[in-house]
């Protein structure tokens, strides 16, 4: 369930994207016709977004599969946003709204983030008053991680995305892409760098913890100014001034 080792899974690997949409969405027909991961959805005026996976069929519509193992990382707002961005990107200008693809956002999350005990859970705008579907073709689904029926394709496939051996899994098609990066000499190089990767990103993050709290004591001590903080602590003026403002403002 790692995001950073499934956009690498699923890079380059259409095919293997086309199996869990079947899967997910029921269907054995799919002709995914292009597949990316960690696509940028830039904003010009506020937030911007990386889709863990981005791809697109032959009838032009749209997936977003998003790997969420944080509960606060797939809040229905976000599942709103990621729908929105992808329709920013969809019409040209003046182009007629009707134009508009079909979008799917799919959110695999490793817990049951509804909490109904079900597979799958669909979102698509209803009236309230006469229970009429919009049919605006945005579709947000949300697949239940720790449902693990072996019974069924939904349990099967959240099973294999939680394996740790390609021996366990029970779909073939992701088997053998599981071994090459487990396994075999190229997998094996870039999970290496991937690993790399965390590794360099996860020392980075402690040293900056350590140094926050050395400025904060060293701020409360009250005795040197930023500038002599930073000169002692061989960081940025400027990240000496943002600890001590975020400081005030929590006080």
């Amino acid at each position: 369930m790692d995001d950073d080792f499934l956009r690498l899974y699923f890079n380059n690997f259409p095919e293997g994207v086309k199996f869990i949409l079947d899967i997910i969405l029921e269907r054995n027909d799919l002709n995914i016709i292009q597949s990316q991961t960690q696509s940028e959805y830039k904003s010009i005026a506020g937030r911007s977004i990386s889709l863990d996976i981005y791809a697109e069929d032959n009838e032009g519509k749209k997936y977003n599969i998003e790997i969420q193992r944080s509960d606060s990382g797939a809040t229905p707002k976000r599942a709103r946003f990621h729908s929105s961005m992808i329709d920013t990107k969809l019409l040209k200008k003046n182009e007629k709204f009707d134009n508009l693809a079909e979008t799917y956002v799919i959110f695999i999350t490793e817990n049951d983030v509804i909490g109904k005990g079900l597979p799958l859970y669909h979102f698509d705008r209803y009236c309230k008053e006469t229970g009429d579907y919009m049919n605006d073709e945005a579709h947000i689904i949300y697949v239940n991680g720790a449902y693990q029926n072996v019974d069924d394709s939904i349990g099967r496939l959240m099973h294999d995305f939680q394996c740790i051996d390609a021996d366990d899994m029970y779909n073939n098609e992701l088997a053998e892409r599981f071994r090459y990066f487990k396994e075999k000499q190229g997998g094996k190089d870039n999970m290496c760098r991937l690993v790399e990767e965390y590794a360099e990103a996860y020392a980075e993050e402690q040293i900056n913890l350590q140094r926050k709290k050395d400025i904060e004591r060293m701020l409360n001590q009250g005795i040197l100014t930023h500038e002599q903080i930073a000169v002692s602590l061989d960081v940025s003026i400027d990240f000496v001034k943002n600890i001590a403002d975020n400081r005030e403002i929590a006080n």
